[in-house]
């Protein structure tokens, strides 16, 4: 699923769709934030010094493990960003504010296309 983000990012810019753009690099921002290590999780490798406490030294000690997804994992984090843009959609046009209820709607378009 990733890589047919990134194939449809790369089109929709060269198409200059830039709702789709807007969607495809959210949905990849939430997949890498997803990956990312927890701030609470400490490193192996801290030591502290004299300079910094609690600092890591060494070779590749600024280098974290990334947790690795699923492909179960990847479609529940896009169907959170196309229910995340049904629900803002949906109190922008509460508000008269139709044109950006309108791009949202458009943008959990883009995205609910990978969920099939």
């Amino acid at each position: 699923m990733r890589t047919s983000l990134r194939d449809d990012l790369t089109a929709a810019l060269k198409a200059r769709d830039r709702v789709a753009v807007t969607a495809l690099r959210s949905a990849l921002a939430a997949i890498d934030n997803a990956e990312a290590v927890p701030v609470d999780s400490a490193s192996d490798s801290v030591t502290g010094n004299e300079h910094v406490a609690g600092a890591a030294t060494g070779l590749g000690a600024a280098e974290a493990e990334r947790r690795h997804l699923t492909e179960a994992d990847l479609p529940s984090i896009v169907e959170n960003e196309v229910q995340e843009r049904s629900a803002a959609a949906q109190q922008y046009g509460q508000l008269g504010r139709e044109d950006l209820a309108e791009r949202l709607r458009a943008e959990a378009v883009v995205l609910s296309r990978y969920l099939r």
